[in-house]
């Protein structure tokens, strides 16, 4: 822990929501959930505006449409739009320090002391914080954050959501119990669900609470490492560094997915085809690795890694296919999945591999750009090509997106981030003049 309040927590609002409702502006101010838009779907994003209807992330998708009110646009999400948006303000933030630690695409702390020579008192931090809020929302079109500041992560991440959304808190030192006892336990990173309910179950509540439990008790509820870590947060002991990203030497391919796929055969054919891919390279380059990687990115976007090592190196895409297949079975597919990606990393220029393998790839060179993998053969109707929310164009009418399907007709309302709301006009899905888009550009100084 920090002697100053020197460790700021930036939390964007609502993110996925907000950059919807920057680009379309039909959606500002009205009730916005993003997510999985079919049967099994789940949301990972509800706007300020569907909450106050009950909707919440990670709710099933049908819930959330029997909560809301007719009007609600629910859209299947642009990661490509969140990523640009999200790469704007981690620059912002790198540009306060060189410590910057990015927690998921809307979320990162950052590291005041290893900056330029920053007044770290409460009124300089909080001058600071209140420059960034207003540099964030200028750059990206009006997306705000929440930021918290204070001595450590934990009282960082604290502060960020004590005053959501577009809010700004300063924990001064000193005053950590101060803030953090009266909150209920939940607040905690490392208390769940069940681990909330077994503190419930012996009078804990809040994380004050918690503090007045004895070690030996907390580990005997929780375990020594989960107990152990538990005592020392209800206490603000917290000296976790703020680490910046690094990227692992690796060799990948990965495939994101204009809609989320939970059919395992479905996977299972996209993860064959990265795999070969990966060998190609591999092969074409001379190396091989040991640890073979599935990344996954669900409905929330969240992203999840599962690895193995290998005994040896291997350069074999049907080793590396095989374990893919293996990591992706055990990690599941539940609520969808936007993005699988395969990859191999430990890299050496020696591979012993099967000597008595059969050589499948007699030509590994032609695959070794790294470029998308193969697109898996799926049934596609002329409908199925459009989903809520998509960037589309239309060669005469323009820059728009998709507000509906059905009955062989897409509805698409034309508009943009820097256009009054756009009419609506309704089009065989098959109409040769739309096509699928990039997002629409933002930009501080256009227009």
């Amino acid at each position: 822990m920090q002697r100053e309040a020197s460790i700021l927590h930036l939390d964007l609002d609502a993110f996925f929501a907000a950059v919807e409702q920057r680009d379309k502006p039909s959606l500002r101010g009205r009730p916005v959930v993003v997510g999985g838009t079919g049967g099994r779907g789940v949301v990972a994003t509800a706007s300020y505006e569907a909450r106050a209807y009950g909707a919440r992330s990670a709710m099933s998708t049908a819930e959330a449409r029997r909560r809301c009110p007719s009007g609600t646009a629910f859209l299947g999400g642009r990661f490509a739009a969140y990523r640009r948006t999200s790469d704007v303000v981690m620059a912002l933030l790198r540009e306060v320090s060189p410590l910057v630690e990015p927690v998921s695409i809307d979320e990162a702390y950052v590291d005041l002391a290893a900056g330029p020579a920053h007044d770290l008192s409460v009124d300089g931090v909080t001058a600071l914080a209140r420059d960034l809020k207003e540099r964030i929302a200028a750059a990206t079109g009006g997306v705000t954050g929440s930021i918290g500041i204070g001595s450590s992560k934990l009282m960082a991440k604290i502060g960020s959501d004590l005053d959501k959304p577009d809010g700004l808190v300063v924990v001064p030192p000193g005053r950590e119990l101060e803030v953090l006892h009266p909150l209920p336990v939940t607040r905690l990173g490392g208390v769940g669900p069940a681990t909330a309910e077994r503190l419930h179950q012996v009078g804990v509540k809040t994380v004050g609470d918690l503090a007045a439990k004895s070690l030996p008790d907390l580990v005997a509820l929780a375990g020594r490492a989960h107990g152990t870590g538990l005592y020392a947060l209800a206490r603000a002991e917290d000296d976790r560094p703020v680490v910046a990203e690094r990227e692992a030497k690796s060799i990948s391919q990965e495939e994101t997915f204009a809609r989320d796929l939970t059919d395992l055969a479905v996977l299972g054919r996209y993860v064959e085809s990265m795999a070969a891919r990966v060998g190609a390279r591999l092969r074409a380059a001379a190396l091989s690795g040991r640890t073979v990687t599935l990344k996954l990115r669900r409905y929330d976007f969240t992203t999840l890694t599962r690895s193995q090592t290998l005994p040896q190196p291997t350069d074999d895409p049907r080793v590396i296919a095989s374990i893919a297949h293996r990591l992706l079975a055990e990690a599941g597919t539940q609520g969808g999945l936007r993005l699988l990606g395969v990859g191999v990393s430990g890299l050496s220029l020696y591979a012993q591999g099967d000597l008595f393998a059969v050589d499948d790839d007699p030509q590994p060179d032609e695959a070794v750009e790294d470029e998308p993998a193969e697109e898996v053969p799926e049934p596609v109707t002329a409908e199925s090509r459009w989903w809520p929310g998509q960037d589309v164009r239309h060669d005469e009418l323009g820059a728009g997106w998709v507000w509906g399907r059905g009955l062989g007709r897409v509805t698409v309302r034309f508009e943009g981030p820097r256009t009054p709301p756009g009419p609506v006009r309704t089009l065989a899905a098959g109409d040769p003049a739309l096509h699928p888009a990039e997002p629409p550009e933002w930009r501080a100084d256009a227009g």
